[in-house]
């Protein structure tokens, strides 16, 4: 998919200890590429689709897919031994599968079953596996070595890998416009105040990922370090740029 993924709700991106990057230069020129081929083709055609597509309709369509990827929840929140919330996504996915209409309607929301956000690049942090290289892949976009993994379970997962390619190319291409045009207001955050969209765009995935890999709560180890070494004043503040996304 030839789109950015940026953190939702309140996010900081500075700057990671050590070198997370060490493939940047190739990493650069596939953002170069996708980054080209999202503004010449997928960026207008999903402001369009975002325009003349009503908000419930989209909604619906979020839902649906979001319905469809939701196995993969599932599987790792057991994986990862959260069994109460697996059986609360279990549960979750089987009502908006049948009473929500096929996911259209997030029926589990409204019932006490909230969404969770679970994957296998997840399940091994918690099983101890470090991060390892950060990577931007061609079309698919910001990704490491050790979360890779999750795109084998994302894509065996989920039911529409198993339909035929007559049904399987519309949903897809359905699918892809449909997010790119949820993800219009944070690339325009990105390019309004980035220096530099690129390592923006890493440092936000890496900080989202140990924002999801700690269920919301990630370990604030190394930011005293930052300050320490940065030559503060003393008062708390470092030298290095901090850029929030609200």
């Amino acid at each position: 998919m030839i789109f950015i993924a940026l953190s939702t709700g309140c996010a900081t991106t500075q700057t990671t200890i050590g070198d997370p990057d060490p493939l940047e230069p190739g990493n650069r020129v596939f953002y170069s590429i996708n980054d080209t081929l999202d503004k010449a083709l997928l960026q207008p055609v999903a402001e369009t689709y975002a325009e003349y597509t009503p908000e419930l309709v989209r909604t619906g369509i979020t839902n649906f897919f979001d319905n469809l990827a939701y196995l993969n929840v599932v599987l790792n929140s057991f994986l990862q031994g959260k069994f109460d919330q697996g059986l609360s996504d279990a549960t979750r996915f089987i009502f908006n599968s049948t009473i929500g209409l096929a996911g259209l309607v997030d029926v589990g929301s409204h019932i006490d079953l909230p969404a969770h956000n679970e994957d296998f690049g997840q399940t091994l942090a918690v099983w101890g596996v470090g991060q390892g290289s950060y990577l931007y892949i061609p079309v698919q976009g910001p990704n490491t070595t050790r979360d890779v993994t999750d795109i084998g379970t994302s894509v065996l997962t989920n039911p529409i890998t198993y339909v035929t390619g007559a049904i399987l190319f519309p949903l897809t291409a359905i699918n892809v416009i449909n997010k790119r045009a949820n993800l219009l207001e944070e690339t325009r955050i990105r390019d309004e105040a980035a220096v530099d969209p690129y390592v923006f765009t890493r440092e936000a995935h890496l900080q989202r990922r140990e924002y999801l890999i700690h269920d919301g709560n990630p370990p604030t180890e190394g930011y005293e370090d930052i300050f320490d070494s940065s030559g503060g004043n003393g008062s708390g503040q470092s030298d290095t740029g901090v850029l929030r996304i609200e």
